[in-house]
C-alpha cells in the first residue's frame, strides 16, 4: 500500500519549490531532494513531475469539489436548484484558486506558467464535475423537468463557459459582462430544457452571492 505521507511530502516539496521556480526549472531530483527522499521513490507515486502538478492542482482545490458532489446528491433538491449549486461551486473553486495562487496556495512566476497551471485546474475541474451535472441533468429528464436528450453534452457545455468566465484569466471580462454571459446561458438552458422565460433566473444569485 503506498506511504500517505511521503505521498504528500512529494507534493509538500513541488510547491515549495514553486514559491521561487518555474515548473519548467524544476527536475524530479529537486522535488526528490526537498522532499529528503530518494528519487527512484518519486516514480513509485507518479510517473512524471507533469503528474506530482496535476495532483497538486488536485489537492489544493478539492474542497470545494468535494462540497459540490454532496450537495448534488441531495437528490430530494429539485434538479435546477441542485445545478446552480454546482455553478456556484465552480465558482467558490475559482475564487479558492485565485486566492491560493496570489498568497499562499501553488504561486506562478510568467505568464507561460500561469496558462500551464490554469489549464490544467480547468480540466480538473471540468473533468470532476460533469459526472455530477449529467446526472442531475439525467434525473431532471426522468422527472419530465428537464427536455432534452444529451444530458452528458449539455454538461460539458455549461461547465466549460462557466470555468472560463468565474476563472476570468484566460479570458478577461468584466462583472458586467461577466453577468451578461451568465444570463445568455440562462436563457439557453431555459431554451434548450423546455422551462418558460425567466424560470431560471433565480439561477443567477448564485453568481451574484459570489461577488
Amino acid at each position: 500500500m503506498p506511504n500517505t505521507m511521503k505521498y504528500e511530502k512529494i507534493l509538500d516539496a513541488l510547491e515549495e519549490l514553486l514559491k521561487s521556480r518555474t515548473i519548467q526549472t524544476i527536475s524530479v531530483s529537486d522535488i526528490a531532494r526537498t522532499a529528503g527522499i530518494g528519487k527512484g521513490s518519486i516514480y513509485y507515486y507518479f510517473p512524471s513531475k507533469e503528474s506530482i502538478l496535476e495532483a497538486l492542482i488536485e489537492r489544493n482545490y478539492e474542497k470545494p469539489l468535494d462540497t459540490a458532489k454532496t450537495l448534488a446528491r441531495q437528490t430530494s433538491i429539485p434538479p435546477f436548484t441542485r445545478m446552480a449549486m454546482l455553478f456556484q461551486a465552480c465558482r467558490n473553486s475559482s475564487s479558492e484558486f485565485m486566492n491560493q495562487e496570489n498568497s499562499e496556495g501553488i504561486p506562478v512566476s510568467t505568464h507561460q506558467e500561469r496558462s500551464i497551471i490554469h489549464q490544467k485546474y480547468l480540466n480538473h475541474l471540468v473533468t470532476e464535475l460533469k459526472p455530477e451535472l449529467t446526472e442531475i441533468i439525467r434525473q431532471g429528464i426522468e422527472s419530465g423537468e428537464i427536455h432534452f436528450d444529451q444530458p452528458a453534452a449539455l454538461a460539458e457545455i455549461v461547465l466549460i463557459v462557466l470555468a472560463v468566465k468565474f476563472d476570468n484569466t484566460l479570458i478577461p471580462t468584466t462583472q458586467e459582462e461577466t453577468q451578461a454571459t451568465i444570463r445568455g446561458l440562462i436563457s439557453l438552458l431555459e431554451k434548450g430544457t423546455g422551462n418558460p422565460p425567466g424560470s431560471l433566473n433565480f439561477l443567477m444569485s448564485f453568481h451574484d452571492d459570489t461577488k
